[in-house]
């Protein structure tokens, strides 16, 4: 396995006998993840705690194999991205460009390669076009793909991604989905903390289901899907086809559309 995180015996508080997250330990490979839970689950606090922005209370962080407690948030930047929920946290420059850019140029210190680095990931989320557009005067969904460019754009080999599909339409989706496949290409290890069930199966390898700071189910995506009743403890609901495919009796865990109508055409010829 070719580890890219490692998390030991993880505790987290914010205050004093008030632990967010529970001696979690986990390890992470380049497969697609996602992590899920509802509100207060601390899926934010996880990735945040990845990302350095948080130390842990307990037990380690190893990122590329340094331990998040020894080095710099601005050092581990170089090997892992996080794109906020909300874009308005993240944006703060003057044009498309300059904010796309400003990761990799302050990495790299070379504004050529910066924007080289800017204009590629602006053309992965479709805004090639509009580089020199203040941000703010762009709606809500195409700031949230800048923010997602300027994380791509800095090249680290981990990009977490937190609620991205809030706020997109159908082609937003389709971009997202599209980028989050380029950077699995590319040997990008993605992870996602989302509400979106239906985004979660189709695109990710692997789901961890976080409930009240604890591991409650982790493993391939369509197994996690198959443990309906772990699920209801955790008050998750299924993705939209594999309820569908319960309602008409499909005892399989069917994850896409695609899925559900290859599996009603087999069963149809054989019938």
């Amino acid at each position: 396995m070719d580890e890219v995180i490692r998390v030991q015996n993880l505790s987290f508080a914010y205050k004093q006998d008030y632990e967010v997250l529970k001696n979690i330990s986990l390890v992470f490979d380049k497969k697609s993840t996602a992590i899920i839970g509802q509100n207060g689950a601390g899926k934010t606090t996880f990735v945040k705690l990845l990302k350095g922005l948080l130390k842990p209370t307990s037990g380690e962080i190893y990122i590329k194999g340094y331990n998040t407690k020894e080095v710099s948030t601005a050092f581990l930047s170089k090997y892992i991205g996080l794109v906020f929920q909300n874009p308005n946290d993240q944006i703060f420059k003057n044009t498309v460009l300059e904010e796309v850019m400003f990761g990799p140029l302050n990495i790299l210190k070379d504004k050529k390669q910066a924007q080289e680095n800017a204009i590629k990931a602006l053309e992965m989320v479709g805004l090639q076009d509009k580089m020199h557009i203040h941000p703010y005067d762009l709606g809500l969904s195409d700031r949230k793909l800048v923010s997602i460019a300027s994380i791509v754009s800095m090249d680290p080999d981990i990009i977490i991604l937190d609620e991205p599909t809030i706020a997109q339409d159908h082609k937003g989706n389709t971009i997202i989905k599209n980028v989050i496949k380029e950077l699995k290409e590319k040997g990008k290890l993605v992870i996602t903390i989302t509400h979106d069930m239906d985004f979660v199966a189709e695109i990710f390898e692997r789901t961890i289901v976080l409930n009240e700071g604890i591991i409650l189910l982790d493993g391939n995506t369509r197994e996690v899907f198959s443990q309906q009743e772990i699920l209801k403890k955790a008050y998750l609901e299924l993705p939209h086809v594999a309820q569908l495919a319960k309602k008409l009796g499909i005892k399989q865990t069917l994850l896409t559309e695609q899925e559900l109508i290859n599996f009603l055409k087999h069963n149809k010829l054989n019938n």
